[in-house]
């Protein structure tokens, strides 16, 4: 199934390699993979079709991009139980779990949310952002839990690509950080692009990338005996950039607990609090919950507000830190 992106090049982005610009704007595939598509003539510049990466591009050039899908017959329905937290004939909230995939992806095509989705919902989902995409609006990471909107007509979908794109959807996140954040109240507004490094990870740049916006407010420190200081933070996103939040508090020099991708490597301290490390080393992944959804629904256009509970293991090691410091 063929699925076409269009992108125009602007004066900030003249000269750069064409597999370059389109891994900048693109977040979701790897430089190798663009270079693939490339080669494999999926990619036209005014009309052109290209197989040379290299390619040098100019302002006002316009690129089209097609991405040659798994037909939606492969992505196979599962029966997989979805918390839904609301849903009506345009729209559904639900509450994803720690450890669930949002879509099919490289290697990546079963017990993801658009298999379980296409098991309950069948056609009733937009098609908007591509057959591999039914109904997903964004995206939340593997071990990030919390709250996603779902499109199930193009109308709808629509609309809610046009007011995220307008940041007019308010999203909270709730995490545990190490260390203190200084100030402890701001916001972080870097440009993020891939790692040239390690193509999996994303970084700030000063010269290239998306820009990327986070909000975030510290709730509470936990300055405690035997253990490295610890906060609770609130961030909302402006933008949602891959790995947004993760990137930037890597950038102001510190990470959310359990983060093993963009955690810091060289972490040692005393396991003299034996209740704190089991919960730790039992946290799957980062602390870092999509706790609440604001936004304009799509058809009624009645503002809306949903909020969701912290996934167990986050709140076990939150109650032992509140009860620690009490």
């Amino acid at each position: 199934m063929n699925n076409t992106i269009k992108f125009y090049v602007d004066a900030k982005n003249i000269g750069k390699r064409l597999d370059v610009f389109i891994a900048e704007n693109i977040d979701q595939f790897t430089r190798t993979f663009i270079k693939k598509m490339i080669e494999s003539k999926n990619v036209k510049l005014n009309g052109v079709t290209l197989i040379s990466p290299s390619t040098k591009v100019k302002i006002k050039d316009e690129i089209i991009i097609k991405i040659i899908e798994k037909k939606i017959q492969d992505i196979i329905p599962q029966k997989i139980k979805l918390n839904n937290i609301y849903e009506d004939e345009s729209i559904l909230i639900i509450n994803k779990p720690k450890g669930m995939v949002v879509h099919p992806g490289a290697g990546n095509y079963k017990n993801t949310l658009v298999n379980a989705l296409l098991y309950k919902y069948k056609k009733g989902l937009s098609n908007i952002n591509g057959t591999f995409r039914p109904g997903i609006v964004h995206r939340i990471d593997k071990e990030t839990s919390g709250l996603l909107v779902i499109a199930k007509n193009n109308l709808a979908h629509s609309n809610l690509g046009d007011q995220f794109s307008k940041h007019t959807i308010k999203r909270n996140y709730l995490c545990l950080s190490w260390g203190v954040m200084r100030p402890l109240s701001g916001k972080i507004s870097t440009l993020i692009t891939r790692d040239k490094k390690n193509r999996q990870l994303m970084t700030v740049s000063d010269v290239s990338g998306k820009k990327a916006i986070t909000n975030y407010k510290t709730l509470k420190v936990f300055n405690l005996k035997d253990i490295p200081k610890i906060s609770l933070i609130e961030c909302e996103l402006e933008t949602g950039r891959t790995h947004q939040i993760r990137v930037h508090f890597k950038y102001k020099g510190t990470s959310l607990l359990g983060d093993k991708q963009y955690g810091k490597k060289n972490m040692t301290f005393k396991k003299i609090n034996n209740d704190f490390f089991e919960r730790l080393n039992n946290l799957s992944g980062q602390a870092l919950h999509a706790k609440s959804l604001e936004f304009t629904h799509p058809e009624t256009k009645k503002r809306m507000s949903f909020s969701s509970d912290l996934p167990n293991e986050f709140k076990k090691i939150l109650d032992l830190l509140e009860n620690l410091s009490s």
